[in-house]
């Protein structure tokens, strides 16, 4: 069994387990198995590096723009049926331990 044919079996298996693991769809979760495969073997396994990030020091443009450590809508990438998740509050300084 080649390695294309066992991560597609992995696929499968967990499209099948994913779905409740119903009876009578096998084939239906081979061929979707057998795209994400492909997909997959297409797809570069390593990110293009990118130009060299502008130093810490740099200050935006506006500040009224963008606030620091927000996240643009463009930069998040939610899959279809589920919520975003919520931006979290900066957690305040630890007061000291009373003795």
């Amino acid at each position: 069994m080649s390695t294309d044919d066992k991560r597609i079996r992995e696929f499968a298996y967990q499209i099948w387990e994913s779905e409740g693991k119903p009876e009578g769809h096998e084939a239906r979760h081979w061929e979707m198995a057998r795209k994400l495969a492909e997909a997959e073997a297409l797809a570069p396994s390593q990110p293009p590096k990118t130009a060299k990030a502008k130093p810490a020091t740099a200050k935006p443009a506006s500040k009224s723009a963008s606030k620091p450590g927000a996240k643009s809508a463009a930069a998040v990438v939610v899959p279809p049926g589920e919520k975003p998740a919520a931006a979290k509050k900066p957690r305040g300084p630890r007061k000291p331990p009373a003795h």
